[in-house]
């Protein structure tokens, strides 16, 4: 069998793997994007809060302090490019009766030292004028207009099926199990398909990215997960929050935050909990009741009755409380982009920067393409259009007529799309982070037996086979055969 050789390998395909990817593609390179699960962004891509960052927080002279406000400069235009969902709502860090306030000033300070734009300093007038739910004993925020909200794995997705376009590898399940070396130069990984060769790897795996820096001998990366729990709110929920609120910041955490998503759900979370398995994404009881005291102290009539999920998510954060993005010392072709937490999310295309600035400092050859494809075509949501052109669209296919989930209504020919896109969805909930079924108030109750038929049948396998996302989730035990209608599968 001949062997397989690229340029750069990335381990690990979250947003800072996916936006690495994206940005190589734009030159004359072999790429290839490994990663261990069977979607991209199933790690902290997929369980934060959702928000681009203004910047005004983090240190200056930290890496993540210097890359935040670049990566949030980049973010509108990438977001038009590939046709990502994200809203310019803006952050808010409110100050209640009995706090100092001379933090939103020293806020404000560290933003206009990180080159954060606009921020300024509203009263108790502003608040209630523009946050009428907001508790009475709000006094002032910092008010920050370029913060937003995204949809985080759509993001990631888009920038790697961009990256597909533009010639990228990508293989998923594949786990890597060593580095190969020659002489103190990485030559290529060993995984559990094969070995793949490549002049530079960089190690983009999230929690596991001490794991994978452990095999070419560096010590220096210590990844301590923290868990953050969250309610998520029906979007039917009409509770009016308008900009993204935080609480004042504490030393490893911004807070509870209460923001609505990119989609319309009202979101409340999260917590900061170091804790010791990397797997670790049980909600508690305690957790959660922090999450909503937190919560409702600065809305005090948000109720929880109208929660339509509770989920964990986990930092992967570096006991140097900093991103660790640089070239090993004394393995040449190795390059860690590790540690990366909040605002790993916001920060990401900037991470990329760095990271190829990096690799060509360490010799890599970098010569744009002449055919670069620069744009992602848009999806079709079915939810976001007119009747009239719901119309249209079911006239062209008549799959766009059947609704698989009626939560968000979600059509059989977008899951059929999602099955055979340029990144296809294999597992149940990679056609929910594609589509939205099964992201509803009944959480897939209606939808989530047609989601797995449909994959079955468009994969050419038995629902047996069918995940909910990981190697241990099959989800029927016994195949259950025309749980659809054949009217759903007739061709347009």
């Amino acid at each position: 069998m001949a062997k397989k050789y690229y340029d750069v390998i990335i381990i690990g395909g979250g947003v800072s793997g996916a936006a690495i990817a994206w940005k190589l593609a734009k030159y004359d390179l072999k790429v290839l994007l490994l990663e261990k699960e069977a979607d991209l962004a199933t790690g902290t891509t997929k369980a934060n809060t959702a928000i681009i960052h203004g910047g005004y927080n983090a240190d200056p002279s930290t890496v993540k302090g210097r890359l935040n406000v670049k990566g949030n400069q980049q973010i509108k235009e990438i977001v038009r490019d590939l046709n990502v969902p994200f809203k310019e709502i803006g952050s808010l860090v409110v100050a209640l009766e009995g706090d100092d306030i001379s933090q939103l000033t020293k806020l404000l300070e560290n933003g206009n030292k990180n080159g954060v734009k606009s921020l300024e300093i509203v009263d108790q007038a502003w608040l209630q004028k523009n946050e009428p739910n907001l508790t009475d004993e709000a006094r002032a925020a910092l008010y920050s207009p370029t913060a937003g909200v995204i949809n985080p794995w759509e993001f990631a997705l888009a920038m790697a099926e961009n990256a597909v376009q533009n010639g990228l590898d990508i293989q998923l399940e594949t786990k890597v199990t060593d580095i190969i070396m020659k002489d103190k130069q990485v030559t290529g990984v060993e995984t559990n398909k094969g070995s793949f060769y490549g002049n530079y790897i960089v190690n983009a795996a999230g929690l596991f990215a001490d794991e994978i820096a452990r095999m070419v001998g560096i010590d220096k990366v210590k990844i301590q997960p923290r868990k953050g729990e969250y309610y998520l709110y029906d979007q039917a929920y009409d509770f009016a929050v308008n900009h993204i609120i935080f609480q004042l910041p504490k030393s490893h955490s911004k807070g509870i935050v209460v923001t609505k998503s990119v989609d319309n759900n009202l979101m409340i979370g999260p917590t900061s909990e170091p804790v010791a398995g990397k797997n670790d994404l049980a909600t508690t009881a305690t957790g959660l009741e922090k999450v909503y005291k937190s919560a409702k102290n600065i809305f005090p009539d948000l109720s929880l009755s109208n929660v339509i999920r509770e989920f964990a998510g986990l930092r992967a954060a570096d006991v140097s409380e900093d991103f660790i993005i640089e070239a090993a010392s004394d393995v040449s072709g190795f390059i860690n982009c590790a540690g990366i937490q909040s605002p790993g999310l916001s920060s990401a295309p900037a991470i990329a920067d760095l990271v190829i600035d990096i690799l060509a400092d360490e010799g890599l050859n970098l010569n744009k393409k002449t055919n670069y494809i620069k744009y992602r075509e848009e999806p079709i949501r079915f939810y976001e259009l007119s009747h009239q052109e719901r119309a249209k669209l079911v006239e062209s296919d008549c799959r766009y007529g059947k609704i698989i989930c009626r939560c968000e209504t979600v059509t059989y020919k977008e899951i059929v799309d999602a099955i055979h896109g340029p990144i296809g969805a294999r597992t149940v909930n990679a056609v929910k982070r594609r589509t939205r079924a099964g992201a509803g108030r009944c959480q897939g109750g209606f939808c989530g037996p047609k989601v797995v038929e449909i994959i079955a049948e468009e994969l050419g396998i038995s629902p047996t086979e069918v995940r909910l996302e990981k190697d241990n989730s099959k989800i029927l035990k016994f195949e259950i055969k025309e749980l659809l209608n054949d009217e759903v599968h007739n061709d347009a």
